[in-house]
């Protein structure tokens, strides 16, 4: 595991096409799925990583509390399943079914979805608003794995900014980065 922090695209960037498959239900899931939002938050995640692993019952939460809200939300793995089998289509199944994930996960088996975002790291996030411009990137929240004395994990980075750009709101553009494992790239 490389300790890497995000890259902070510039904000207001276009948030990339993109067309995979999810885990869970098979379906098609395209920026055309969320056509009918009002904003799209977009996670890199994995199953192995720590610092996900940290947070993911806060990622399950702001599922179910953004559930009947105009967000969209998208979870993607990245991660070469070759080298992180755990990463793949299967465990990300799993961890899905586990957590009870209100959204679609899907696996970026090409990676290309992963260098479009320019994501770095799991956790990444990305949110985008109705004219699907980049408004925040960036941290969950203040916690990190082990952290002396343990700081809790609240989602309250993340939430402040859903619930700014629902509201028809400017989001903070004092953003602070996302750390996590890197992504594992495939070989080239």
């Amino acid at each position: 595991m490389a300790r890497t922090n995000s890259t902070m695209l510039p904000l207001g960037t276009p948030a990339p096409l993109f067309s995979l498959t999810d885990v869970v239900t098979e379906n098609a899931i395209s920026a055309a799925w969320f056509i009918d939002k009002d904003a799209l938050l977009v996670i890199f995640l994995c199953v192995h990583c720590p610092y996900v692993k940290h947070v993911q019952d806060e990622l399950a939460k702001i599922g179910r509390d953004y559930a009947e809200t105009p967000l969209g939300i998208l979870a993607i793995s990245s991660n070469d399943a070759v080298q992180y089998p755990d990463d793949g289509p299967e465990g990300l199944k799993a961890m899905a079914e586990a957590l009870g994930f209100k959204f679609p996960v899907c696996y970026d088996e090409s990676q290309e979805v992963a260098k479009s975002f320019a994501a770095a790291c799991t956790p990444d996030f990305f949110l985008f608003d109705a004219e699907r411009k980049l408004v925040y990137r960036g941290q969950l929240d203040e916690s990190r794995p082990k952290m002396d004395p343990p700081v809790p994990v609240t989602g309250a980075s993340l939430r402040a900014a859903i619930d700014a750009v629902l509201k028809g709101e400017g989001v903070n553009p004092d953003q602070r980065a996302s750390l996590g494992c890197n992504i594992k790239w495939k070989a080239e």
